[in-house]
């Protein structure tokens, strides 16, 4: 049975997009239900993964990954035209260890003999793999690199040691803000310019591996400390990367109330883990989604398979990520990985295997780029049917659509998109596709008719 609903997208494009702050739910949402590309909500500054924790190496070749499965792997997470075209890449600093693999040797591996010594900076040139991986990602186009550091070496904290928690002594940040400032040098050498850096990662948080806790009041401290010669380097600072959204919140709202502090970072950064990224952050800065990836116990390669680790899990949280907290960049965690993983891609030895949350991820990705806008947008009365939409403009002028129907019904639907003739491309993810063409996007007096299949992500391109 199909379901058909009349569905309205209007509005003039803007020849200018000039992003706006913070708007209110109502504001979000057109007059007429759809999506109005003349409403600019929040700027779009990419998607993105990680392979801290020795990943890029495995992915390099250290667990017997070949060659030409690494350059597969590659362009499944990079290639613009064939795979998911990541813009961001998250990098760890410093001891970030696991378990399972070695540490990753810091810059300044032993105390130098106090916060005013001259400092002893080491650097081997691969960072667990990372600069490799850089590298490779800047040859693909990425130009947007986010190095944070899990702790401070552990002779800066109150506990000695990289993990199990601990602070930093506050007779160190001048030491550990050089320490950062350093690290992006070493990447400037090996020719990747680091962009975004952070101090910290779930501060709220103590863990057996590398950790360190702030409270929202020592991190906005911290902040005034390391903003300065961050600043100098000509790098943004972020903060904070919460373990969960409301956990930001307190964070972000503590560095807003401090005006010293709130003018040093440009980014608020915070992880759904905890409790999910589904509202704005207190602050009129851009806001990053910078680590997730869903809980589950075995390796997953379904699109829909009610285990809430599948392809459609992922793309629902990425929809409530940019419609409802209006992040501007959504960062998975692991893009490949080994064992039971929840990652992109699973790592098996010689061979690798590919999950649906990839392509769910990919769906944006590849579409929606580093500098787009999301504008308004409302799935009207097909939302009782369990339709969401969220709408974008990209700086080339082109349009993206994507449709996503929870529901168990297909539905008919009609798009007024203006422009009164055209053509464009139709793209679905579900169960048997893999963001795969299934036909022409064909615009008719600004009239676009669709029809949506149940538990499916439908993108439509528009040039």
């Amino acid at each position: 049975m199909i379901k058909t609903v009349r569905t309205a997208l209007v509005g003039a494009l803007a020849a200018a997009l000039i992003p706006l702050a913070t708007p209110s739910a109502a504001a979000e949402q057109p007059s007429t239900p759809g999506a109005d590309f003349g409403r600019p909500l929040q700027p779009i500054d990419g998607f993105g993964f990680s392979e801290a924790f020795q990943r890029a190496d495995l992915m390099r070749g250290a667990g017997g990954l070949t060659p030409e499965h690494r350059r597969e792997v590659l362009d499944l997470l990079l290639n613009r035209r064939t795979g998911a075209g990541l813009s961001i890449l998250r990098l760890g600093i410093g001891s970030s260890s696991d378990e399972v693999y070695d540490h990753m040797k810091s810059i300044q591996p032993t105390d130098p003999g106090g916060p005013d010594a001259p400092p002893a900076y080491e650097w081997d040139g691969k960072d667990g793999g990372q600069v490799w991986l850089a590298k490779e990602a800047k040859r693909y186009g990425v130009q947007r690199f986010y190095a944070d550091a899990w702790s401070a070496p552990g002779y800066m904290k109150t506990n000695g040691t990289d993990g199990g928690g601990g602070t930093l002594k506050p007779e160190w940040r001048r030491a550990y803000a050089d320490y950062l400032v350093q690290y992006a040098k070493f990447y400037r050498q090996e020719g990747i310019r680091i962009t975004d850096l952070g101090f910290t990662n779930e501060p709220d948080l103590t863990t057996s591996y590398a950790s360190m806790r702030f409270t929202p009041k020592e991190a906005a401290e911290t902040v005034k400390a390391l903003g300065p010669a961050v600043r100098r380097a000509g790098i943004n600072l972020v903060c904070c990367d919460a373990a969960g959204w409301d956990q930001q919140a307190e964070y972000s709202a503590a560095i807003e109330a401090d005006p010293q502090a709130s003018r040093y970072v440009g980014t608020h950064t915070g992880h759904p883990y905890v409790t999910p990224s589904d509202q704005p952050l207190p602050t009129t800065r851009r806001t990053w989604m910078s680590e997730w990836s869903p809980n589950g116990t075995t390796w997953n390669e379904a699109w829909d398979d009610d285990s809430e680790y599948d392809g459609l899990a992922v793309a629902e949280a990425i929809h409530t990520t940019l419609a409802d907290a209006r992040a501007s960049a959504y960062v998975y965690w692991f893009g490949a990985s080994v064992g039971a993983t929840r990652g992109l891609i699973q790592l098996d030895g010689a061979d690798y295997h590919v999950s649906k949350r990839l392509w769910a991820l990919a769906a944006y990705s590849r579409f929606v780029r580093p500098g787009a806008v999301r504008v308004a947008a409302s799935a009207g009365a097909a939302a009782a049917d369990g339709v969401k939409v969220t709408a974008f403009r990209n700086r080339d002028g082109s349009r993206v659509l994507e449709i996503l129907n929870t529901g168990r019904e297909a539905v008919r639907t009609e798009f007024v998109v203006g422009g009164g003739r055209g053509r464009g491309a139709v793209y679905r993810t579900d169960e048997t596709h893999a963001l795969s063409r299934v036909g022409a996007a064909v615009v008719r007096g600004g009239a676009l008719d669709a029809e949506l299949p149940p538990r499916a992500l439908t993108t439509v391109v528009l040039p």
